[in-house]
């Protein structure tokens, strides 16, 4: 496979998150498939929250250029969303919205890359109605996002030591998603970046 660049994150920046356990596992499938894998946390982009009045005064928050810039600048995207009250975190929504709002050129953060998405949950859905929206959200976005997403419910109890998913049926999403990612991330051409 041609070698492309991916980005893995999770709406969550708290400590001991399943959803950051199951980015790092993607992380971890993309590496494996000799992909260049960038892992970030929005904890390293901190942002407030969206109020069109503070842009109007402030302008965007540098942290929004900078990850919108990241983003554009990869081929593929996984995305870890927990469930919040059956939708997505604040933190993701809040981040999305900003990122929208970074003017592009031609390949912005949501026209550039190739989407993926995934939940972890402690429930027996696995984040599912999360995922719901999230998808609803990056297709208003304008972002291509695969039919392949993982959901992985009684999540506490989902990995070992090394980080892996223990369940072969979880893997084998996991591993499903992640060769989709890469096989559309390959497709589509880089345009300039934002």
């Amino acid at each position: 496979m041609q070698q492309i660049r991916l980005l893995c994150f999770a709406g969550s920046i708290r400590s001991g998150s399943l959803n950051q356990r199951l980015a790092g596992a993607m992380a971890k499938e993309l590496s494996l498939l000799e992909m260049d894998v960038t892992f970030l946390s929005l904890t390293d982009y901190p942002l407030p929250l969206f109020n069109a009045d503070g842009e109007k005064d402030k302008g965007l928050p540098e942290n929004a250029v900078k990850l919108a810039r990241m983003i554009a600048a990869h081929d593929g995207i996984f995305i870890a969303s927990p469930e919040h009250n059956g939708s997505v975190t604040p933190l993701l929504k809040n981040t999305l919205d900003w990122m929208s709002r970074v003017p592009v050129q031609q390949r912005g953060p949501f026209s550039g890359p190739v989407y993926a998405i995934g939940a972890a949950s402690p429930g027996k859905l696995g984040g599912m109605r999360s995922l719901a929206h999230l998808r609803d959200i990056l297709t208003a976005l304008g972002a291509l996002t695969i039919p392949e997403q993982i959901s992985v419910s009684a999540a506490h109890e989902a990995f070992d030591a090394k980080g892996n998913l223990k369940n072969d049926r979880d893997a084998a999403f996991l591993s499903a998603c992640a060769r989709n990612l890469v096989h559309l991330g390959q497709r589509k051409k880089p345009l300039e970046c934002i």
